[in-house]
């Protein structure tokens, strides 16, 4: 059996910082291939600014078409797609595009990511995450069905600002993730919540 995993960052966001990182270390461990789409040169200021946030968007779209232009994916039988914040968006509208079947983990989802979110997966959120509005992802995961994993006081990295509370939550998020990633353990009930705290 062939797998791929796909690796989408962030703005800001690149595949060597610890959600990606550890992510991708886990799909390799599992008898994935890796791919990374190292998108870039993005406006500046693109947090609050949908606009932006858009360019920023359709950029990444663009670049992804190119770095990914020779990858046969058909020749895989199982494809996996870890993303990050904007990413999440382009590896859903990508996925769509292409007729893609997917499973996905979407770190730090933005509002506009749900659009394109179609196929199964998993979602991690902060409550105190400045780049969303915290019920609407909680809402849009839901009427998603996608599993949401809240991580109690972390911001869209995830992280606290306490070192050894945010170590202790990347253990459970990278378990969460391994869990998925080998046998897409998700809860019992489709657009459920788990609390880290």
């Amino acid at each position: 059996m062939k797998k791929l995993a796909v690796i989408f960052p962030g703005v800001g966001y690149h595949t060597d910082k610890p959600l990606l990182y550890y992510s991708k270390k886990i799909a390799s461990q599992n008898g994935y291939e890796i791919a990374e789409v190292p998108y870039g040169k993005f406006p500046k200021g693109v947090k609050g600014s949908r606009e932006k946030m858009e360019k920023a968007f359709f950029s990444a779209v663009e670049q992804t078409e190119e770095i990914l232009k020779d990858v046969d994916f058909s020749a895989y039988d199982d494809i996996l797609l870890i993303s990050k914040s904007v990413g999440t968006a382009v590896s859903a509208a990508y996925a769509g595009k292409h007729h893609l079947k997917t499973r996905n983990i979407y770190y730090t989802p933005v509002e506009a990511s749900f659009q394109f979110m179609t196929q199964p997966g998993i979602a991690f959120t902060g409550t105190k995450d400045s780049w969303v509005e915290h019920e609407a992802i909680k809402e849009s995961c839901e009427k998603g069905g996608f599993p949401l994993y809240i991580i109690e006081d972390a911001n869209h990295s995830l992280e606290t600002g306490n070192a050894m509370t945010d170590l202790e939550n990347l253990q459970k998020i990278m378990q969460t993730t391994e869990k998925y990633i080998r046998c897409g353990i998700i809860p019992a009930s489709i657009g459920s919540e788990k609390q880290f705290r």
